[in-house]
């Protein structure tokens, strides 16, 4: 019996932040993946080796985790004023769905490097030495990202002394800006149901306060004492607890419906990447992930966040974006569990150590809104190449 030979796709391999994914320009898809739609989702499922009922991505790119399940488009950009389009595939580890509903704030740092890697930024735009400022449209939210990429001898600095907790070696670092970072909705609102804080109802559980914020990404925020944990807790506390994730996912899902993400909550397991559910608390010492000892006076808060379904093990870019932009805007349950006031910075413990994030916010009209988002990251190519799929994958 006769089978399709394998074709091969140039592609890139980059760890961006505490994420990796696997790169492509836009001109080096297969024609029919150039294009929305089922072959390029098909093709991007191969890649990374999904749906595994194995949950191991052994016959693929992906790491059987939502930090390593990820592809990535750039191309030059359709939006002036900026260099590149960055658009970004959530892929499932388990089922057959490429998520397109959101950003990934860690590669958003490898998308900057990746665009002078690649040729996209144009030449005259690339020093010999110094920094580069990439403008990336982020095509899935229609937002601008400016990534300030060091360059030396006319080439992407990818080495360096930067140390970002999560992340085991040291790199260069590059300063990210998510500017007007806030969700465009139907009514421009940070805060979808006008609140700072809502009574959330939530089946099975009850009532709880919860913060309900489009800024990043969308993201619901509980108190961990509500739902009896500390902030303290890493991901093996979590993860190997099947009944705390579906009542996870329960919180998660009437967070979606009371945002006006999803109609009814059958729709969630269509939109699993959106909306992020993160718990906060107040400052207390604890043992990072690596053995690290965090001390309460290091921090302004403890904040743990899920990703598609299991605990992350460091933080989420977006979700940090929008635990910046909550913290600065008093009233929020962030803002309460880093003690109140006003703040345009804030240092926030997760399971593998501590993130800075800044957040310039402003209210208009009665209407909270934020200009900018500041936080840097590093980014390295881990391979490049070609990346194989079956031909008849799509």
């Amino acid at each position: 019996m006769n089978h399709p030979a394998q074709i091969r796709i140039p592609a890139t391999y980059i760890r961006g932040g505490t994420s990796k994914g696997v790169f492509f320009r836009l001109q080096d898809l297969p024609a029919a993946c150039q294009q929305p739609g089922a072959a390029r989702d098909a093709l991007f499922l191969r890649v990374i080796g999904s749906p595994d009922p194995y949950s191991a991505h052994i016959d693929g790119m992906g790491g059987a985790t939502s930090s390593t399940s990820k592809c990535v488009i750039l191309s030059q950009s359709s939006v002036p004023g900026h260099d590149v389009d960055y658009l970004y595939g959530q892929v499932s580890i388990d089922k057959p769905f490429v998520d397109w509903s959101g950003n990934c704030g860690n590669l958003s740092t490898a998308a900057g490097a990746f665009a002078i890697h690649a040729g996209l930024v144009a030449p005259e735009r690339v020093p010999q030495d110094g920094v580069c400022t990439v403008r990336i449209w982020q095509a899935n939210i229609r937002k601008t990202i400016i990534a300030h990429v060091p360059v030396s001898q006319g080439q992407v600095q990818e080495t360096g002394d930067f140390e970002l907790d999560g992340v085991t070696f040291p790199a260069a670092e590059i300063v990210l800006e998510f500017l007007e970072p806030s969700d465009d909705g139907d009514d421009g609102a940070m805060f979808p149901t006008g609140n700072l804080v809502d009574a959330l109802e939530v089946p099975g559980i009850g009532t709880l306060p919860a913060t309900l914020i489009s800024a990043g990404i969308p993201t619901v925020f509980v108190n961990a004492a509500d739902i009896g944990y500390t902030g303290t807790e890493l991901r093996e506390h979590i993860n190997s607890d099947a009944a705390a994730l579906q009542r996870f996912e329960a919180i998660r899902v009437a967070g979606a419906l009371r945002m006006g993400l999803i109609k009814t909550a059958e729709e969630a397991a269509t939109r699993q990447h959106t909306p992020k559910i993160a718990f906060v608390a107040p400052p207390q010492d604890y043992t990072a992930s690596s053995g690290k000892a965090i001390a309460a006076g290091d921090v302004d808060l403890l904040v743990r966040a899920l990703s598609m379904g299991k605990l992350h093990h460091a933080m989420m870019g977006t979700c940090a974006v929008a635990i910046g932009t909550a913290a600065a805007i008093p009233g929020t349950l962030v803002n309460q569990a880093a003690g109140g006031g006003a703040r345009e910075a804030v240092r926030f413990g997760h399971p593998s150590g501590t993130l800075r994030v800044g957040a310039e916010a402003v209210q208009e009209n009665g209407q909270w809104k934020v200009t900018k988002a500041i936080m840097s990251r590093s980014a390295r190519i881990l391979m490049e190449g070609w990346v194989r799929v079956p031909g008849d994958t799509f």
